[in-house]
């Protein structure tokens, strides 16, 4: 099993209290963490909380979301040593742009910028 499938079957419940944590410690709310996967996704913060729930995975995660935000391909720069406007396979690149999205938040950008808007 190559690496892309192992995290394409990761539970969003798994990897979500690390969001909250990483979120958290740099004075962020997890108000703000749900604002950022509700953009990015088109998911409401009841749809999240289930999804954590029923531990749903990555894969199913966003081939479900409701509306893939259409600014996401703003989304740019380097998230684990790749860079994310260069991933060509989808569900990893949209994986990344979460990452890269907490990320930002957790660095401390203004919500504006995060939400390119």
């Amino acid at each position: 099993m190559n690496t892309n499938t192992r995290v394409f079957k990761m539970s969003f419940a798994s990897v979500y209290p690390h969001y909250v944590q990483k979120v958290e410690k740099k004075g962020r709310t997890v108000d703000e963490l749900h604002e950022v996967i509700c953009w990015l996704t088109g998911y409401d913060v009841a749809n999240i909380l289930q999804i954590i729930e029923q531990k749903i995975d990555f894969e199913t995660f966003f081939a479900e979301a409701p509306q893939i935000n259409p600014n996401a391909h703003k989304i740019t720069g380097v998230i684990c040593g790749y860079r994310i406007e260069d991933i060509e396979d989808k569900l990893m690149q949209q994986i990344r742009y979460l990452d890269k999205l907490v990320d930002e938040l957790a660095k401390g950008k203004k919500m504006d910028k995060i939400l390119r808007t």
